[in-house]
């Protein structure tokens, strides 16, 4: 796949000083699903306004299926769909009049018969007659899909999307999301349901105080950074961790009936030699699990590793 989104040497510098962006450079592949994660603050937002033609870049360049997003604006703001954290809808007009009205903005003619097809894909057709004030924040949230694609665009953006919305309406909009990219549309979200991102995403980028830490597929990324845990129940609780077994670094439950080895799976393991260790003490096993890590643990060690060097510099 080509590179549709590519971003180069992007900086961004409030009037205050803030440094919200910097020197990031990033592409993204057209038709993938790209999830940008980093905790409150690391710059998540403020790109995607950039990428938008929302707020300006200080520097760098950005280009949109080869049309740089300044000097092409109109023809790369059409291509973009965007679904904001904010629920911000003209609570006295109808569903269908604030979607299609949504539709005129980009200049695209009327297309009732899309915007009918739009509706019943996200469950809103029934709501099509209703004012935006009588519906729920899910159904809300639903309409500014529909309004993010009411002008067909082939990127979108959905920023913390399932914030705030129920486990139904939830697993409804990343139905929604792979329909979507099957039909070719490239979709940048944020999340803070780091599971959503492990589940639906093709690629994962990880930001931090304006810079992209990583950028990878995301199963290679938890293949390559990825650790197991051995879970091993003891037939016996016991109190503390024996003095031939603390090389393992092995972690003990609250109730003391638990040991917790922690490997990396591209070395040698040292279950083999732990299992011994462990039969010398005369402690009985009643069973054992394995645990993969999950995108979680993964995002939370590159962001703790990110801001150990920004204190070390």
């Amino acid at each position: 796949m080509d590179d549709f989104i590519s971003i180069k040497k992007l900086n961004k510098t409030y009037d205050n000083g803030f440094k919200a962006i910097d020197n990031l450079s990033l592409d993204i592949k057209k038709g993938e699903i790209f999830a940008l994660l980093g905790p409150n603050g690391a710059g998540k937002s403020t790109l995607i306004n950039i990428i938008c033609g929302i707020v300006s870049q200080s520097s760098g360049n950005i280009s949109i299926n080869n049309l740089d997003n300044i000097k092409n604006y109109r023809k790369t703001r059409s291509m973009i769909g965007i679904v904001p954290q904010e629920l911000n809808l003209e609570a006295f007009e109808s569903v269908s009049d604030n979607v299609n009205y949504s539709r005129g903005l980009f200049g695209k003619s009327s297309n009732f018969k899309y915007i009918e097809e739009l509706l019943k894909e996200l469950s809103l057709f029934d709501k099509k007659d209703n004012k935006l004030r009588e519906l729920s924040g899910g159904m809300k949230r639903r309409v500014l899909i529909a309004k993010a694609l009411s002008h067909e665009p082939t990127i979108l953006f959905l920023d913390e999307p399932t914030a705030s919305v129920d486990v139904e309406l939830r697993k409804d909009m990343w139905e929604v999301v792979k329909r979507l990219k099957n039909k070719g549309v490239t979709i940048i979200l944020t999340t803070h349901y780091i599971e959503e991102a492990e589940s639906i995403a093709d690629v994962i980028g990880v930001i931090n105080a304006g810079k992209i830490i990583i950028v990878e597929k995301k199963n290679e990324l938890m293949k390559r950074l990825g650790q197991k845990k051995l879970i091993i129940e003891v037939q016996k609780k016991i109190l503390t961790i024996p003095d031939s077994l603390k090389k393992y670094n092995l972690l003990l439950s609250d109730d003391g009936e638990k040991i917790t080895y922690i490997y990396d799976k591209k070395q040698k393991t040292g279950i083999t030699s732990l299992l011994n260790a462990i039969k010398l003490e005369g402690i009985n096993l009643k069973d054992i699990n394995t645990e993969n890590s999950s995108l979680e643990s993964i995002f939370i060690n590159l962001v703790k590793g990110s801001n150990d060097e920004l204190l070390r510099n």
